[in-house]
């Protein structure tokens, strides 16, 4: 997997970019202006960012894998210490689908009614392959998402959720939290 280089990233017009940030250079990035980026930040190839108005905010030690998509014009936020497996779609903004409105990008907005509505992710929460995580979700601090799960609703912190629509199934354990501890003692080198 080739990577952009730092000058690349520069170059792009990222109001922010941490430290060791990896990014394929197979990714597609829109509105780099409106993306800010933490440290150890990984984003493979085929990956699509595009920002809208509200923009993107990836924190630090993230991992988004081969296939993701984040789109929308409101703000998508992925918390330190998360991770998107292979093609996650996130997206914060959907149009109407009840057949009252025209749909799709090529019609002017105001024969459209769409939704736009912020994301979040939160600190070490976890999303399966091909999960989709709709408009105006939260999914709170260590809440792991099953593969195709269908993340329509706001997810606690800690609950495991599988399905479509995404349901809790159980308690995950927070040990990650005591590791996480060490990790950040120890340095990450």
């Amino acid at each position: 997997m080739g990577m952009l280089s730092r000058d690349d990233l520069v170059k792009m017009g990222f109001p922010s970019v941490g430290q060791n940030v990896l990014i394929s250079s197979k990714a597609s990035i829109y509105g780099a202006s409106r993306i800010k980026i933490g440290d150890n930040v990984r984003i493979d190839d085929f990956c699509v960012l595009s920002a809208g108005r509200d923009g993107i905010v990836i924190g630090s030690n993230v991992h988004i894998a081969v296939y993701s998509l984040l789109i929308g014009a409101a703000e998508i936020v992925i918390s330190d210490f998360a991770g998107l497996s292979s093609r996650v779609s996130v997206y914060s903004s959907s149009d109407d689908y009840s057949g009252w409105t025209m749909t799709n990008p090529t019609i002017p907005d105001n024969f459209k009614n769409l939704n736009h509505a912020s994301v979040f992710i939160g600190r070490h929460v976890i999303v399966g392959s091909g999960s989709v995580i709709l408009p105006g979700v939260r999914i709170e601090e260590g809440a792991a998402i099953g593969a195709l799960s269908m993340v329509s609703r706001d997810c606690e912190s800690f609950g495991i959720y599988s399905g479509n629509p995404a349901r809790k199934v159980k308690d995950r354990q927070r040990h990650l939290l005591s590791l996480e501890k060490e990790f950040l003692r120890v340095g990450n080198s």
